[in-house]
């Protein structure tokens, strides 16, 4: 070692890289670089290839903006899901917790994030409007607000329920069964599911706090 650095720039520059992801200290990307370099140049090129694909090729999808190869996502395109339920989430990882949990059957619509003035997240700052959007076009009879129960996502599902009411669509909200404070990525799936199936209308939600 130089200068308390690796003698190699290049070990140097790929454990820099490994230690920027989340959670990832430098001794954790050493390891992950010394692993790289004892396998087969042709799997480490692989490896390297679905980075730079992911990356560069990834899209989002024109209706619900979950992840997707295509212009439409899986879910979006399956033509036996429910078109008549959206479950909005905050993020693409909840749509991934709400699907391993197997109790809903229906699309999806991903804001984003949530209203937080502390982070300078407004409601324009979200897909809050191409929500509305979809509702407006009438096919939808039930949009669920599946958001992290923490203040900001109150406040969030608050919002989306004052734009909603105009229109001829039933808004419901997961059960309590996630804890307050929580988000949809920690929360076990037999809770989550059992949030989901066991949904109430918003309005109830409100009068019970």
């Amino acid at each position: 070692m130089i200068n308390g650095k690796h003698s190699s720039r290049l070990l140097e520059e790929a454990v820099s890289a490994f230690a920027e992801l989340p959670g990832i200290g430098r001794k954790t990307a050493m390891r992950l670089v010394m692993y790289l370099l004892k396998q087969d140049v042709d799997r480490v090129n692989a490896f390297g290839n679905a980075i730079i694909r992911l990356r560069n090729e990834i899209r989002f999808c024109e209706k619900c903006h979950n992840i997707s190869d295509e212009q439409y996502c899986s879910i979006c395109s399956d033509p036996s899901r429910d078109v008549s339920q959206v479950c909005v989430v905050e993020q693409v990882k909840d749509i991934i917790a709400i699907e391993n949990t197997h109790q809903y059957h229906g699309l999806y619509h991903v804001l984003g994030g949530v209203i937080s003035p502390m982070e300078g997240t407004g409601p324009s700052d979200l897909r809050i409007d191409s929500l509305e959007k979809r509702v407006a076009a009438g096919d939808i009879k039930e949009v669920i607000l599946a958001l992290s129960a923490t203040m900001e996502g109150d406040t969030t599902a608050f919002y989306i329920f004052k734009k909603l009411m105009p229109y001829a669509v039933s808004v419901t909200i997961i059960a309590r069964g996630v804890a307050i404070g929580n988000e949809l990525e920690y929360t076990d799936e037999l809770t989550l599911g059992r949030s989901i199936v066991n949904r109430v209308p918003f309005q109830v939600n409100l009068t019970a706090r």
